[in-house]
């Protein structure tokens, strides 16, 4: 911790209109909660005012609106925004989502995550978001479609395989990466498998991309329970948001040996001691498309108890901000494994760390779904797809480099794994834009 006292003090000045994130309501914002770790990070490495700075704004933000015909002929505008945060290590690299609570805000930090992200797992990617304010379960396919291919025409300058690569988010998924990907083509007159990621296996995507996020969740919790000494056949589990990245975490931590005890989406939440039958959830979810009311196999129980349950490993995997100053020191879990972007606000993160829970943030935890990604664009690049047990055995080496060095700054420097993974991550910038360069 001795490098913080070393700062430059003009850094130390600009930084401090950021120690103190501003609320939402009850929620941070969540490109202040960023920046109050970017912060922190920052001061640690002594980072200079002038890479200070840059690797503080985003290179680009761009907002359109984008007039769509519904189907019942009349016309709606809606309003879609692509965040690149750096360029600085490669194209700029993340996911699209749609939903109704999307903020110019929430992209902007969630392009700033992709930035770290990539750097923690030495990706040669830069961070970017995009994403449309629209409600996706209330609009019809034909709709859907429209409003894709509107969005990539409105971006098609942006876009490229060598600039931006978008890829699924929250509220889309392969089919709206198929309907990226041929617009953006249609305007190059050639197809163009690189310009996005998570698409259909048959456009070129990759194998093991649908568990890759959950897989890394798998991955790093393992690791983290190996420094612990937390036997696997022995230890328990709570997962929150059981969509994609929670569920195939679930599944894959049940396979090592975890007893998932609880579970939960938006609709609904079950608990059993003797563990769950994932894949009897799984089917009851995808039946029902939820978790819903009425499950057979295990009583009810709210997202907030889930949170608070007493397991040895909780994984937040919905939204951002739901472990909060509120209900931090209420948490019972050893090892807190971040599924979801932004899980824990930044006031909630001395209180953790007090409690002497190990915390294995974003950027780390959920890296597996950005590093299969990179290996579809790998695989697009070359015209050669490869196995899934190469891509497996790949990101599980990837995950576990990426762990064994945040491990190693957060013993080095004393701080948490959250701490340590923007040090590794900042630092890895940092030191690539001296080499680059600026004007």
């Amino acid at each position: 911790m001795a490098k913080s006292e070393k700062t430059n003090k003009h850094t130390s000045t600009n930084m401090a209109s950021y120690i103190e994130p501003a609320p939402i309501g009850d929620k941070e914002n969540p490109f202040e909660s960023m920046m109050s770790r970017f912060n922190k990070a920052a001061e640690i490495l002594g980072l200079d005012q002038e890479t200070y700075e840059v690797l503080k704004n985003p290179d680009k933000q761009v907002i359109v609106s984008l007039p769509i015909t519904m189907d019942n002929g009349k016309k709606k505008v809606f309003t879609g925004y692509r965040v690149i945060h750096s360029k600085i290590l490669g194209p700029g690299k993340g996911g699209i989502r749609y939903d109704m609570d999307v903020t110019l805000d929430e992209v902007k930090a969630l392009a700033a995550w992709m930035t770290w992200k990539c750097a923690v797992v030495d990706i040669p990617y830069g961070g970017a978001k995009g994403g449309i304010v629209c409600n996706p379960r209330a609009m019809s396919i034909g709709e859907l479609e429209r409003l894709t291919r509107a969005y990539t025409s409105a971006l098609v300058d942006i876009f490229g395989p060598d600039q931006d690569i978008p890829a699924p988010d929250m509220g889309t998924g392969p089919r709206e990466m198929a309907w990226l990907m041929d617009e953006y083509s249609k305007a190059q007159g050639k197809t163009v498998n690189a310009v996005v990621t998570g698409k259909p296996l048959v456009l070129g995507g990759s194998l093991g991309r649908v568990e890759a996020t959950g897989r890394g969740v798998m991955a790093t919790a393992l690791k983290a329970m190996e420094k612990l000494k937390l036997n696997p056949s022995r230890a328990t589990c709570a997962i929150q948001g059981f969509g994609n990245v929670g569920s195939n975490a679930g599944v894959l931590l049940e396979d090592r040996g975890l007893r998932v005890c609880a579970i939960s989406d938006q609709t609904g939440g079950y608990w059993n001691d003797r563990g769950l039958d994932l894949q009897d959830a799984i089917d009851y979810r995808n039946k029902n498309g939820g978790l819903l009311e009425g499950y057979p196999n295990a009583d009810k129980i709210t997202n907030e108890e889930l949170l608070t349950a007493k397991v040895d490993v909780l994984v937040p995997a919905a939204k951002e901000d739901v472990i909060t100053q509120h209900n931090a020191d209420k948490i019972q879990a050893r090892l807190i494994v971040e599924g979801a972007n932004g899980p824990t606000n930044a006031k909630a993160d001395e209180i953790i760390h007090g409690k002497g829970i190990t915390v294995i943030p974003d950027i780390l935890a959920n890296a597996g779904g950005v590093t299969v990604s990179y290996f579809e664009w790998v695989q697009n690049r070359i015209g050669y797809r490869w196995g899934l047990d190469r891509v497996n055995r790949r990101t599980d080496r990837v995950l576990t480099e990426a762990f064994d060095k945040v491990y190693e700054t957060a013993v080095k420097y004393n701080v948490s794994m959250r701490l340590a993974a923007y040090i590794v991550a900042i630092g890895k910038v940092a030191e690539t834009y001296k080499f680059r360069g600026g004007y």
